[in-house]
């Protein structure tokens, strides 16, 4: 399951923007619905900040 490393997120939504789930919300930091989420790691691709690991 993707992780956010909340000190490292800036909120910029490029996560969300490219799940194919719409799993992840942005709010001051992004935030992964675990219960929606498939685990793809497409977030973990796209995220400019490397915030989202495995």
């Amino acid at each position: 399951m993707p992780t956010v490393k909340e000190s490292e997120c800036v909120a910029c939504g490029a996560c969300a923007d490219v799940c194919p789930q719409d799993a992840i919300l942005i709010e001051s930091v992004a935030v992964i619905l675990q219960d929606s989420c498939v685990e793809c790691g497409a977030c973990v691709d796209e995220c400019p900040a490397c915030a989202i690991v495995d």
